[in-house]
């Protein structure tokens, strides 16, 4: 895991959390990449404070598809050799306004899918011509078997998680790594007033979990792990009790 880390939706809770483990393991340069960035002084000071002696911020815009050739070219460009690159951005957004507001469900089907396939077909390539390099995404239990209570954004993450699970195929023998991560309910700021769910973890939760499987070398995380039986068992379930259950 030797170069630059790249987090794609630098603000991102889990994001930044992998990026501090990273960091502590012996990564020395990280670039946070998100709108605004200017406002990542409380990012950048965690990072350094962690032992990073360059953290570059990049302007980017997920929904910008247009721009995601431009930005991350230019990242590699200016940081390479990258090691590893987080997608860490995305949204929940509002299902019951999704339900009857077509362009608020496409709005959470861009940003968390379209926009992942956009921007990690670009890295794919130019961590292909590296020859090096993991890319870290994270889907969601979610996607696994969708809900009813959450439809628009669990479809999003079924379409990623389909993706990446390609993608990651279509690197083998690349030297590209692709670690595709299932989290079920994430305790943040995404989360902020929800009921946690059953299985709940928190971002450091993840990032701890994340960083141990590429350091293993692992294709698929869930976390916590007892989620992977545990949606065997639900895809088993009646479609009628599986629409009552909740997000």
């Amino acid at each position: 895991m030797n170069g630059t880390v790249v987090v794609l939706g630098g603000r991102s809770e889990i994001g930044v959390a992998v990026a501090l483990r990273l960091v502590r393991a012996g990564a020395t340069e990280v670039v946070l990449a998100a709108r605004r960035s200017h406002d990542l002084d409380e990012q950048e000071r965690l990072l350094r404070d962690a032992g990073a002696t360059s953290v570059a911020r990049v302007e980017f815009d997920a929904d910008d598809t247009a721009r995601h050739a431009d930005v991350l070219g230019e990242i590699m460009t200016a940081n390479g050799p990258v090691g590893v690159v987080v997608t860490a951005f995305g949204i929940l957004g509002d299902q019951q306004r999704a339900e009857h507001d077509a362009g608020h469900a496409l709005r959470i089907v861009h940003t968390d899918y379209t926009a992942h396939v956009s921007a990690l077909t670009h890295l794919a390539n130019l961590l292909r011509a590296q020859g090096s390099g993991s890319l870290v995404v994270f889907s969601s239990v979610a996607g696994v078997r969708v809900r009813r209570a959450n439809y628009v954004y669990g479809s999003a993450k079924a379409g990623l998680d389909g993706f990446a699970s390609g993608l990651g195929d279509a690197l083998a023998g690349s030297g590209v790594h692709l670690l595709l991560v299932r989290p079920g309910f994430v305790v943040g700021r995404m989360t902020d007033g929800m009921s946690p769910a059953p299985f709940s973890s928190t971002p450091d939760q993840v990032a701890d979990a994340t960083v141990a499987a590429l350091r293993a070398g692992r294709h698929t995380a869930w976390v916590p792990r007892i989620l992977r039986p545990v949606f065997f068992g639900m895809r088993l379930l009646p479609r009628t009790l599986w629409r009552r259950l909740p997000r």
